[in-house]
């Protein structure tokens, strides 16, 4: 009857705490304290040492903010992503999906933008080469990825072309200021208008350091005054904020057990005592002068606790909407399309709110890209030297709606952008949102096989 049979998500995940009766029979609500205790966790983890970690990488680096939020924000917030891949290809053996593909890309390029703009008080400015540059690296990306799954065979050097376009992606970051500057010169009659407005933005909008609303205000500069490369007296966006930040740190950072004196922050710092506690003891707190230079050391352990607390999430999760009756096809559309992105919405809804537009929506588009990177690794791997007698088997069902739904969700937040003047506000985010639920709709419906010729069941069901 050309039904398609996709395995359980819960096949690829330990059994859960109780049996599925006792779920039914009110065992989900600790399945959904969890949920809830894991989205705190994983804030708590991004907001106290990733990104602080992050802030202290760029000024070493004299990254702009836009190629910190492409580069090592979008690594470390994507973190799960290339754990669940590595999973999949040498562990459950499980194929790309459509669900997988689509779901995760459109939620990271329309979900979060909604989210940056309905959560952020803050109107930040944002300019036009980071974003067309990412972009453009996105769709090539994923026109890659789709072509290469296009025979359901992966073969090493279709993963390894993968790995070059990342690696050629990274190249154009070293040189994003000079490339920047170039074309400015080159479409200055299409460009005058947002130079103008970033102008506009280092005028108004202040960059204050990571939770010490109350220190001093530090102006931005125009992006053309960031890049990778700086000389001694051209500090970057970052950089420059972060000079600041060094004279309020020499007082120290305040104390992670310090108690807030507004009520409700007193109650979420009680609960989130414990893991406040464990995070404390395992991983160094760049903020504070005396671990200041173990900033590397912050960065990779914190961002394996968010994807240790990811893995955790996604599978209560999984099992919560199976106890539920969701379809699988629905799952992974929506909860597990945003369950896994968690670390990417806080992330960038966080830097949103301190008005880094830039890194916001570099972080968005630019874990997309690095999604595609994450494939691409254990796909060589395992292609080049684990079964060298032949390709890798993967499903590509779906594909034409995929490449359709991919390349219209970057063309319209692209436009959406543009519509909106080039700025992060509530209006950006109610439209991102409005074509996200749009796009959703549409994808479970094909998922379920009432539109198009796609109808897909659970094995064994």
């Amino acid at each position: 009857n050309g039904t398609r049979c996709v395995l359980s998500s819960s096949s690829e995940f330990p059994e859960g705490f109780f049996t599925p009766q006792e779920r039914k029979d009110g065992g989900i609500v600790i399945y959904f304290i969890i949920i809830l205790y894991m989205f705190l966790a994983v804030s708590i983890v991004c907001d106290d040492y990733f990104l602080p970690s992050l802030e202290i990488i760029s000024e070493c680096l004299g990254l702009s903010q836009d190629v910190a939020g492409a580069t090592f924000m979008a690594a470390g917030s994507s973190a799960p992503e290339l754990v669940t891949a590595f999973l999949g290809a040498f562990v459950t053996k499980g194929d790309i999906g459509v669900s997988t593909i689509l779901g995760s890309a459109i939620y990271n390029l329309l979900g979060i933008s909604a989210a940056c703009g309905l959560f952020s008080s803050v109107v930040s400015r944002l300019s036009c080469w980071p974003l067309f540059r990412d972009c453009l690296a996105y769709t090539i990306s994923a026109a890659a990825v789709l072509a290469m799954i296009s025979d359901n065979r992966i073969y090493w050097y279709e993963s390894a072309s993968l790995l070059l376009i990342y690696g050629c992606y990274i190249l154009v970051l070293c040189f994003d200021i000079k490339i920047n500057q170039y074309l400015m010169k080159k479409f200055s009659p299409c460009c005058t208008c947002f130079t103008k407005a970033m102008e506009e933005n280092a005028e108004q909008q202040p960059l204050v350091g990571w939770r010490d609303e109350s220190g001093p205000l530090i102006r931005q500069q125009s992006r053309t005054d960031s890049g990778i490369f700086q000389d001694e007296l051209d500090y970057s966006h970052l950089s420059t904020s972060l000079h600041g930040l060094d004279e309020i740190s020499e007082a120290d950072h305040p104390n992670v057990f310090t108690m807030p004196e507004a009520d409700m922050k007193r109650i979420l710092w009680v609960l989130s005592l414990p893991i406040i506690t464990l995070l404390y003891l395992t991983i160094p707190d760049c903020r504070r002068q005396f671990w200041r230079n173990w900033f590397m050391v912050t960065f990779l352990i914190s961002a394996a606790w968010i994807s240790a607390i990811t893995y955790i999430l996604v599978w209560m999760v999984t099992i919560a909407g199976e106890t539920l009756g969701i379809p699988e096809s629905v799952m992974g559309l929506t909860l597990l399309a945003a369950g896994t992105s968690v670390p990417d919405t806080v992330a960038s809804v966080l830097v949103a709110r301190k008005g880094n537009g830039d890194m916001a929506m570099s972080n968005i588009v630019g874990s997309n890209v690095f999604d595609m990177l994450c494939l691409g690794i254990p796909w060589f791997i395992k292609s080049a030297f684990i079964t060298t007698s032949g390709p890798i088997e993967v499903s590509s069902s779906g594909l034409t709606y995929t490449a359709i739904s991919l390349i219209c969700s970057v063309g319209f937040i692209f436009l959406a952008v543009h519509l909106n003047g080039w700025k992060i506000d509530k209006k950006l985010g109610i439209i991102c949102l409005v074509l996200y639920l749009v796009f959703t709709v549409l994808s479970i419906l094909y998922e379920l096989g009432i539109i198009g010729n796609n109808p897909t069941r659970v094995c064994g069901n």
